[in-house]
């Protein structure tokens, strides 16, 4: 981070245990970037009283504890956990930050687990194989966890697989569907209704409460996929239930 960034970044309260931290607008991989960079910085610094850091696409919540930051002079405890904040961010960058975690995610494509593959084939003018190709050829970021408990909206599609959502969304998409919507390509953690286009599914389990964390897929992570035919599906659901 920066001293412009810890100077000039707008900042407001959310209720009265919450910040919000705008870092711009939009769906941009450079904001989204900026907004891991800060939750990082943030999360090693161990401020009084922080609670929880939720990255969004441009903006970063911060929920902590007022009673923390309390003082003798009557300041709104927001305020002066906004100036730590502030403070934090505009120091130098920590050295030695830990390199984003790469989770491999195996998807079976097309047929039954992607039944819009060959839908969104055709509108990219490709061959379902090339669809599948450049799917699995880019590592994505996790821009935000949101919509349901473990829901990774991910950065990286290539632009030649934008599809816009179904016009009539469905009422169950099974868990681990892999999914197009927009510019967005993202899974669903459990059995959801859904507008997004699905292409494939994958056998992990996103969401479970009793892991910790549940979510197997966190903001700020690198996703690989890794496609696998059916059979290898079915192996490894029945591995995972043994």
């Amino acid at each position: 981070m920066s001293e412009a960034v810890g100077r000039d970044l707008p900042i407001e309260p959310l209720g009265e245990t919450a910040l919000l931290l705008r870092f711009g607008d939009g769906l941009d991989p450079a904001v989204s970037a900026r907004v891991h960079a800060a939750a990082t910085v943030l999360r090693a610094a161990q401020l009084p009283g922080l609670v929880d850091i939720a990255p969004a696409y441009a903006t970063l919540a911060l929920h902590y504890e007022p009673a923390a930051w309390l003082d003798a002079n009557g300041g709104k405890p927001w305020r002066n956990f906004g100036a730590a904040v502030r403070a934090v961010l505009a120091a130098p960058p920590i050295e030695g930050t830990l390199a984003p975690r790469v989770v491999e995610v195996s998807v079976c494509y097309g047929g039954d687990f992607g039944p819009d593959l060959d839908a969104l084939a055709s509108h990219a003018n490709l061959a379902p194989a090339e669809v599948i190709a450049r799917h699995v050829g880019v590592v994505y970021t996790v821009a935000m966890l949101g919509f349901a408990p473990g829901f990774a909206y991910l950065f990286g599609l290539d632009p030649a697989l934008q599809m816009p959502r179904r016009a009539s969304p469905r009422t169950r998409v099974p868990a681990g569907s892999v999914a197009i919507g927009g510019a967005q390509t993202g899974i669903y953690p459990s059995e959801l209704p859904g507008g997004w286009q699905l292409i494939g599914r994958t056998p992990l389990v996103l969401f479970d409460a009793r892991r910790d964390p549940p979510s197997l897929l966190m903001p700020g992570d690198r996703v690989r996929f890794i496609a696998i035919d059916a059979s290898e599906f079915d192996a490894r659901v029945r591995s995972a239930r043994a």
